[in-house]
């Protein structure tokens, strides 16, 4: 892309990374930005990622030819009716909201559909804030463009570019369509995984054991449930309707499952384990443009003193690159005490023999 000028309305988690991935890519990019926390905008320039403060939105947005909504969602849209007296020719204002429906509709009121594009870079973190920004916390993620019934081909390719340039891999997709699928695969595992942590709370023995054990895979598939309230209610109530229509379904799904259990019908339990399996292997099947796949195993070493560091010596005496190592605090699913995740299947398969040649125990 072309130097030019570009800017944030909200520089948090998402808005920061994207703003640190163009500079990555090209630093001769200008990058404005402006949110109510001043201190943190200080930071970013400082940091080298942006390069004029705003103050408000106003006059100096007439030289941008690209300007990212990233607040909330339901703060996105208020801003469009800020910003479109304030749009030079040629300019695009674009998001990246998990919800897309609230906004379009927003778009068409304003009658902005013909200098808007959606976007939704489905990455991100249970932590929130600028200073948890990367430059590469969006490679590799899909970046959903929804495009409006006005939205030219060029105005889709720029939008397009742009996802490439920060390193992610983007699919144009109908906003309604977005929605409908989002609803299905992340607003609904929010609500189930803070519907679960409510659950062990409220039901927790007097003295805390089932917090205390509540590790391995309850911790992991609940995770999400420490993301942003505020944020977390805004994008369900955004989504309401499509929301409301998969929760009854997953309602439906539990019902099932106790009349089954109380039925004692083991086969029936059997198939949702299956079938659920089979599918979610599927899952890591690399496909053309997809996340690439995790090459890692575990080791199960003894929790003394020197025991990672001899692992690391042997390792990089191999000369293997270790992409990532970290503990694992329980073994409730076989896994070893620690697990080291590589760049690629050689270095993972290499790395196996070498360590098997000194006799420990690797688990895949």
């Amino acid at each position: 892309m072309d130097d030019g000028k570009f800017a944030f309305i909200g520089l948090g988690l998402i808005g920061g990374s994207i703003a640190r991935g163009i500079k990555r890519s090209n630093p001769n990019i200008t990058i404005m930005a402006y949110m109510r926390t001043r201190s943190k905008l200080e930071q970013a320039r400082e940091d080298g990622i942006i390069d004029v403060i705003l103050d408000g939105i106003g006059e100096e947005l007439r030289q941008c030819d690209l300007i990212f909504l990233c607040t909330p969602v339901e703060y996105n849209a208020s801003y469009l009716a800020q910003i479109g007296p304030y749009l030079k020719p040629g300019a695009l204002i674009t998001d990246v909201g998990s919800t897309k429906t609230d906004i379009h509709r927003q778009v068409v009121r304003l009658g902005l559909e013909s200098v808007f594009v959606g976007g939704h870079p489905m990455a991100g973190s249970e932590k929130t804030g600028y200073e948890h920004s990367s430059d590469h916390l969006l490679e590799n993620a899909y970046y959903i463009i929804t495009p409006t019934a006005k939205s030219s081909k060029e105005q889709v390719e720029r939008l397009v570019t742009v996802a490439r340039m920060i390193g992610s891999i983007p699919i144009v997709l109908d906003y309604e369509q977005h929605d409908q699928i989002t609803a299905a695969i992340s607003h609904l595992p929010h609500i189930v995984a803070s519907s679960l942590v409510n659950l062990v709370k409220d039901n927790d023995t007097g003295d805390g054991m089932m917090k205390r054990l509540a590790a391995g895979g309850f911790k992991d598939i609940t995770r999400i449930a420490s993301s942003s309230p505020e944020m977390w209610e805004q994008i369900c109530m955004t989504n309401s309707q499509n929301l409301s229509r998969i929760l009854k379904l997953y309602i439906a799904s539990l019902d099932s499952v106790v009349r089954q259990l109380e039925a004692q019908d083991s086969g029936a339990l059997y198939r949702l384990f299956e079938t659920s399996r089979d599918y979610r292997d599927t899952f890591a099947q690399k496909a053309k443009g997809a996340i690439d796949p995790d090459y890692s195993f575990t080791v199960d070493i003894a929790d003394e003193v020197g025991a990672i560091s001899t692992i690391s010596v042997i390792l990089a005496a191999g000369g293997i690159s270790i992409k990532n190592i970290g503990i694992n605090h329980n073994r409730e699913h076989g896994e070893g005490a620690l697990r080291i995740s590589f760049y690629e299947k050689s270095a993972m398969d290499k790395a196996w023999l070498r360590l098997e040649k000194y006799h420990y125990e690797l688990i895949k």
